[in-house]
């Protein structure tokens, strides 16, 4: 009985497509960008209605081919997950880009479909695929969704509140870097468009209220341009719009495209002398800034607390939560000693780059840092205001706030600034005019007090030192600044706390020899550790498979903080030769063990033995059905003779497509092993001359010679 073939998935003509933005834009809290565009949230659904035109053929859920496809960017990329593509499912998945269908009445087509929770922000574009056959949808804007839980938390709170659900799961598996639990926080560091700054000292702290605007008309379309305009975009634009999915790059994106140093950014700094521009006083909200910006270039002028507040819009505007934060007292550590030396000549003029400032403003913004573990997420840390270069550029930040209080000074992005800024040290100190420094005075109080936000849903001021610091003079906060002192040291090395172990290799490893590495142990603590330290050699294959033990050391050790330990294991050819394999390889392993404390730290490495060379040489030109000798020699670097020895050469054109192979008597230690073979090449041009070389000992050493072979007539 013969088969009845299957038909096509119907292929279904499109009139138009309702992107439904009113509709949208409200659910996702975007109505006031305005309602004639899309504008939606990563991680919640969206719904898009499809008019089939008069007379298509019936739309049948089971019996379609639709292929649905969002794409960012100038280049979109599968592998960069900026061009997506996902087909239609009985219900949308909350992890993952999905579509389903909810309805389907006459010719309209309710599609629900949602984004995934890590995608890339930015424009994108819809288009519909069926069978090739690709329709544009239109245009919509992806944010960030700081009211995209992940689904253990969305669960925990079903079950505090599930008498008020009466709907399927709210949102994603994975749930967006940037959600922020509490509702009232997020109207205020999200939707929130007004706002206090904290200016003056810290005996007289007076707020100014500022418009930050971010659902003004253009004003998204202008973030989203900052973006574009950022060095790294230009420079590799897929790789910069794949990385948009991480807030953490973001917000170190805006950290340096908010100053105009390096990348014509948003604003001129200015401190002094404001003619040809605006007194950096004079501002009082983020969109006549940003504006100018879109139309001619770097707004003059701004000072710590415009940056910030413009960085605040920007990123609220973007989604993620951010508030503008005043730190009085705040140092300026130029030499990153967390130590302000504040240093006077003799006429009490200071002389010294390092400062405080009355009062300086930066931001924090609200995310997850899965790059440093998630014990330092929530709020972060940046500053666009143009002090010191990071990373080449003028930016700071994001650094989590819990890494600043704990004195975690290696966790990245310039926590040892910040830290400096809020905790450092005094020093006064008077230069004599025979150059001796005498101190006068210092305080270890003095820097970061009265660190000052709005608070949530009043104007009043809310302190939140105690999130940067402990208390001054307290027992914890003299510890922390002890420990970030030593962490500050061991980052400016590029090192990380606790006992780090390094491999150190000889120069030279030749098959045959006897040779020495080396395993270094270092207590980056702060106070003494003792542990078992042992290294270790074995053969392995390349397959990971290992083989038997080439050599062995141990030792018990006690080490200060800052000391070293340095075990010494030598490999000898002799113990080592039967182990290898014909791959040659050797893994290093170094280990240590407290059992009280069950600290461990462990380094490996895996060497591969250098062989000897394979010296080619041919006796003439090669020419096209003329003889021609090729003379092969290699060392024996073994202090034993090779046995069996043979080389085997094969080239296209050279040896009639069939190897062959010159056998070598056996070869004694330091000796050479030489053959001579005769090649009649059969044809003209470029070609290569393959070359390996076996024994009993030494295997498939192999190399090769590239070969011109000139043609008979050319002679």
């Amino acid at each position: 009985m013969s088969k009845v073939p299957l038909s096509p998935p119907a292929v279904v003509e499109i009139e138009r497509c309702d992107l439904s933005s009113e509709e949208n834009n409200s659910s996702h809290r975007t109505e006031l960008n305005g309602e004639e565009r899309l504008i939606v949230r990563r991680g919640q659904a969206f719904n898009i209605t499809l008019h089939l035109k008069a007379g298509s053929k019936d739309f049948q859920p089971g019996d379609s081919s639709f292929t649905f496809t969002a794409q960012t960017g100038p280049q979109p990329r599968k592998e960069s997950d900026t061009d997506v593509s996902f087909k239609l499912c009985e219900s949308i998945v909350d992890s993952e880009w999905s579509a389903s269908v909810t309805t389907c009445v006459g010719n309209t087509v309710c599609v629900s479909i949602s984004s995934s929770p890590s995608a890339p922000i930015g424009v994108y574009a819809l288009i519909l695929d069926q069978e090739g056959q690709k329709t544009s949808l239109g245009q919509f804007i992806l944010l960030f969704n700081p009211w995209c839980p992940s689904e253990y938390i969305r669960l925990f709170i079903q079950r505090r509140i599930c008498v008020f659900f009466s709907t399927g799961p709210l949102c994603c598996l994975t749930g967006d870097a940037v959600y922020m639990q509490s509702e009232t926080k997020r109207q205020e560091y999200v939707l929130s468009q007004h706002g206090q700054i904290y200016r003056g000292t810290h005996k007289r702290i007076k707020g100014t209220p500022w418009n930050f605007g971010q659902f003004e008309p253009g004003i998204l379309d202008i973030c989203l341009k900052i973006l574009d305009k950022n060095p790294k975009f230009v420079f590799d634009a897929a790789k910069d719009c794949s990385a948009r999915g991480s807030p953490v790059y973001v917000t170190r994106v805006l950290s340096a495209m908010i100053n105009s140093n390096d990348d014509r950014g948003v604003l001129v700094g200015k401190w002094w002398d404001y003619s040809g521009g605006v007194h950096p006083g004079n501002w009082v909200g983020s969109g006549d800034i940003l504006r100018q910006w879109a139309e001619r270039g770097p707004v003059r002028f701004g000072q710590c607390w415009v940056f910030a507040a413009v960085a605040c819009t920007v990123s609220r505007a973007l989604g993620i939560p951010c508030r503008v934060v005043t730190n009085f007292g705040s140092a300026h550590d130029t030499n990153a000693n967390l130590v302000i030396e504040n240093v006077y000549d003799e006429h009490g003029e200071a002389i010294s780059p390092d400062s405080i400032w009355n009062f300086h403003v930066w931001v924090d913004s609200w995310m997850t840092r899965p790059d440093l573990g998630s014990e330092y997420d929530g709020w972060q840390t940046s500053d666009p205001t143009p002090q010191e270069t990071s990373d080449g550029v003028f930016c700071c930040g994001p650094a989590s706030l819990r890494a600043i209080k704990e004195g975690e000074l290696t966790k990245k992005y310039d926590t040892p600034f910040i830290f400096a800024e809020v905790n450092a040290d005094v020093v006064d100190m008077v230069r004599l005019s025979d150059g001796q420094l005498v101190q006068i005075s210092g305080s270890t109080k003095s820097v970061g007090c009265f660190i000052s936000t709005k608070a949530v849903g009043s104007d009043k001021r809310h302190d939140v030192t105690h999130q940067y610091k402990y208390p001054e003079g307290s027992k914890e906060e003299r510890q922390v600044y002890e420990k970030a002192q030593h962490h500050n040291k061991l980052q400016q090395r590029g090192e990380e706390p606790g006992l780090q172990l390094k491999i150190k290799l000889a120069e030279r490893m030749f098959v045959g020899s006897d040779f020495e590495v080396h395993a270094v142990l270092t207590n980056n603590h702060m106070e003494t550790r003792t542990c078992t330290f042992t290294f270790l050699a074995r053969a392995v294959g390349y397959s990971g498979k290992l083989g038997e033990t080439c050599g062995l050391v141990s030792d018990k050790v006690e080490l200060l903080s800052g000391g070293v330990k340095r075990l010494t294991l030598k490999l000898e050819y002799n113990v080592y030769r039967s182990a290898i394999t014909s791959d040659r390889l050797i893994q290093l392993v170094a280990f240590t063990l407290n059992k009280e404390t069950t600290e461990c730290s462990k380094a490996e490495k895996t060497i591969v033995l250098d062989e000897p060379d394979i010296e080619i040489q041919l006796m003439g030109e090669a020419t096209v059905k003329q003889p021609v000798a090729v003379e092969l020699t290699l060392l024996n670097p073994l202090p034993e003779p090779l046995q069996d020895c043979s080389f085997t050469i094969e080239g296209t054109g050279l040896t009639d497509g069939t190897p062959v192979t010159a056998r070598v008597a056996s070869v004694g230690p330091a000796e050479e092993a030489k053959a001579s073979v005769e090649l009649r090449p059969s044809s003209s041009g470029s070609t290569v001359l393959l070359v390996n070389f076996d024994s009993d000992k030494l295997r498939n050493i192999k190399s090769f010679v590239n070969v011109f072979v000139k043609d008979h007539e050319e002679v």
